[in-house]
């Protein structure tokens, strides 16, 4: 235990000194005290939040068990100091068990401040940030206010106690910067003014002993063990995939064995192959119910739920009201949705920065609301939601809105603006400047703001996360923060998707349901199309042209349909073809192509293949798709059944500035001919079904493709190859290696060229 001699004021003693008092034995247990205090101290903060607003006999049970607790934890591990504190608070709590009032003002400030105390002092004796502060003031402030409360009779729920305002407490160095990274706690106004010093005596508390302490034992994990095990679970998880395609592999050869005949021996070699199949099939089937409760039980272990930070928003925003004499309420929507926890305190700050923003800023006071005809009180609002491994979160008020005139003369008062630049500006270019180091529209530095340091730090910490912010407002009625930013946590349910020949998933969350095209139920127009479904008329998209891969095509019946539900919007989706549901874990895009609208991640299928996930809110929103669908006047059709050759050839045409659709077979090309106008085609000769030379011929049967350009490749260069080329109606003829060797762009100049001559 510690030493009787030490002082309970520490305010003589160093950190070091501090520590060298502590018994040896106990000194390792303090990390854990200090996230156990951390976790009791957001508790007791709420309880007297609500009690402070409401009341209620339960709610000052619970407080009283939580503050018994910190005390016991305390003198646990021999804090003897922290746990006399404890003491105090409980002291002044327990009086007013039974009586049914809410807790008086004053009181509730004096234990929400000698919390702070006690959080600030703990964490310095673990390291974390500053000396530990002198405990004497706090228990002098809980003495004042208790002996004030007890002075006069407990108010019932609906009358507010007279204020009694507490003494000022010291505030750790760390607090008094205005940074997002520390905690609610940490950022709060000190009172102005001191009250009455410790009286001589105070009246002793009830006897406690019906709330025993409990401390809850566990685990200590390192995040670095963590992170490692989720690796391994993510290489087991590519392992189950590789397993599933070496079964279909095997699966294949033995069809093929199975063409072969029934001779003896080949049925021999195919029931054997065959139980093989059966036997990985069962294995893959046990492997993925085991990575499944592997990465079920590393969510449990890091991630916590948001609640854990958006609570302790709450204890802010009632001391910020206070100081800036507002009146708020915050509401908070999907608290339960679950975080990594490193993802979830590095959000802390950046939460907190906002919300004093909301108050500060957005809220106007309540006479003014008033007059607005608003709510003297106003409302702030934290919405979370998570679509597959993408995090958003929005923080709203319903404040004032930005003002857009007071952002231009700050522009230019701070030269970041010249007076013409911010002249002509646009609205969504002036919300950006909030996020510049050293903007603020305030020109005297306040307690709450002033800086300019608050939102950029804001930005900054969310680009740390691979995330952006954005900002909506609109004047009189409010302003909306948007943080996206990804999980990265598990993997995701997928639905993956055809179009043309590229392969895309969409998140699972967002399909509400999945149906064929029927004719009864589409009306096709000119400028858009659409789909009957659940009695109203939804708009209906052809994903092969939102991605640029063709031209818009009315589906024909029994087109797989997907219908799409994001942000209250509804669109039907047309792909090409449904290859089944996956869960894969989907990772961020490079820095370089993250700001991509139509892509939130990518995911690797089992045979190594790269699947882009695409975002849903992107297919909802009809002015999103105006790049995508814009096409240039020039258009070029590659036709190969070589992936690496349409690649090849793809790159080369968009290096010349066309648009390039692609087709893996002849058939495709045929379809993509018939809803699409090209001005030239390149076609290898070499292909299943209908070779190049056939596909010529076909398209120049057709009066409405004869005066396309059509180039042929292939992998023989001769001059029999040439004529035969001709003989079907090509253009122009080049072999694989020219191709490689950079001559395809030059070869359809000329084609172009000679057809545009002919045609004259």
């Amino acid at each position: 235990m510690a030493d009787p001699d030490l002082p309970r004021s520490p305010s003589n003693l160093t950190l070091a000194a501090l520590r060298a008092a502590m018994d040896p034995l106990l000194a390792p247990l303090l990390p854990g005290f200090v996230e156990e205090a951390e976790g009791l101290a957001a508790k007791v903060t709420l309880h007297l939040l609500d009690l402070e607003r409401s009341g209620g006999g339960r709610a000052f049970d619970d407080l009283a068990r939580g503050l018994h607790t910190l005390k016991g934890s305390a003198a646990t591990i021999g804090l003897d100091d922290l746990a006399d504190l404890a003491h105090r608070m409980e002291d002044a709590v327990l009086p007013l068990r039974g009586q049914g009032g809410v807790l008086p003002p004053a009181l509730a400030d004096a234990l929400l401040r000698s919390l702070d105390a006690f959080l600030a002092h703990v964490r310095a004796l673990a390291g974390r940030g500053g000396e530990p502060q002198d405990l004497e003031p706090a228990r002098a402030l809980l003495a004042a206010a208790q002996l004030a409360t007890h002075a006069q009779p407990s108010p019932p729920a609906h009358t507010p106690a007279p204020p009694v305002k507490p003494p000022k407490l010291p505030v750790p160095p760390a607090a008094q910067e205005e940074t997002p990274h520390l905690s609610p706690y940490d950022q709060l106004p000190a009172a102005p003014r001191p009250l009455p010093p410790l009286p001589p005596e105070t009246p002793p508390p009830p006897s406690p002993e019906s709330f025993p302490p409990a401390l809850e034992e566990g685990w200590r994990v390192q995040p670095h063990q963590v992170v490692t095990l989720l690796q391994e679970v993510e290489r087991l998880r590519e392992l189950r995939l590789r397993v599933d395609e070496r079964r279909r592999e095997l699966e294949r050869g033995i069809a093929l064995l199975s063409r072969l005949g029934v001779l003896a021996e080949t049925a021999e070699a195919r029931a054997l192959l065959a139980g093989t199949s059966r036997a990985l099939a069962a294995d893959g089937e046990e492997a993925a119910d085991l990575v499944a409760s592997l990465e079920e039980g590393l969510k449990q272990i890091t991630t916590l739920p948001m609640r854990t930070a958006l609570e302790p928003l709450r204890r802010a925003v009632r001391d910020l009201c206070k100081a800036t004499g507002k009146e708020a309420r915050l509401e908070v929507v999907g608290a339960e949705v679950s975080l990594d926890r490193r993802v979830l305190e590095a959000l802390r700050g950046p939460l907190v920065q906002l919300v004093r923003n909301a108050v500060d800023h957005g809220l106007e006071r309540p006479d003014e609301r008033e007059a607005r005809g608003k709510h003297r009180e106003g409302a702030l609002t934290i919405r979370v939601e998570q679509q597959g491994n993408l995090l958003f979160l929005e923080v709203a008020d319903d404040g004032r809105g930005l003002d857009a005139e007071k952002i231009r003369e700050a522009a230019v008062r701070l030269s970041m603006l010249t007076p013409e630049e911010a002249r002509v500006a646009l609205p969504q270019q002036l919300w950006q400047l909030l996020f510049r180091p050293g903007f603020t529209t305030r020109e005297e530095v306040s307690a709450v703001s002033g800086r300019g340091v608050g939102l950029d730090l804001v930005r900054a910490q969310l680009l740390e996360l691979r995330g952006h912010v954005e900002v909506q407002s609109v004047a009189g009625q409010g302003t909306r923060f948007l943080l996206s930013l990804p999980a990265d946590l598990g993997s995701s349910p997928l639905l993956v998707v055809r179009a043309g020949e590229q392969l895309v998933g969409v998140p699972m969350a967002a399909i509400e349901s999945s149906r064929s095209a029927k004719a009864s139920e589409m009306l096709v127009g000119r400028g858009q199309s659409t789909l009957d479904y659940r009695d109203q008329r939804i708009p209906l998209r052809d994903l092969g042209a939102l991605l640029g891969l063709r031209q818009p095509e009315a589906p024909e019946p029994g087109t797989p349909l997907l219908v799409i539900q994001q942000q209250g919007e509804r669109i039907a989706l047309a792909v090409d073809e449904v290859l089944g549901d996956k869960e894969l874990m989907v990772r961020p895009l490079p820095a370089e192509t993250r700001d991509l609208p139509a892509w939130q991640g990518a995911a690797t299928l089992a045979g190594g293949e790269l699947l882009l996930v695409l975002r849903p809110e992107w297919l909802v929103r009809p002015e999103s798709h105006v790049a995508a669908s814009a096409t240039p006047a020039r258009r070029a059709l590659v036709v190969d059944d070589s992936l690496t050759a349409r690649a090849l050839h793809r790159t080369a045409l968009e290096s010349g500035g066309y648009q390039v659709h692609t087709a893996s077979s002849a058939r495709q090309a045929l379809e993509h001919l018939r809803h699409t106008a090209y001005e030239i085609l390149v076609c290898d000769v070499a292909m299943e079904e209908m070779d190049g030379l056939e596909l010529t011929r076909a398209i120049r049967a057709r009066p409405e493709t004869q005066g396309l350009a059509i180039i042929v490749v292939s992998a023989h260069d001769g001059e029999a190859g040439r004529a035969r080329g001709a003989a079907a109606g090509a253009d122009g003829f080049l072999s694989k290696r020219d191709c490689a060797s950079g001559r395809l762009l030059a070869e359809v100049a000329q084609v172009i060229a000679r057809r545009k001559e002919g045609q004259r």
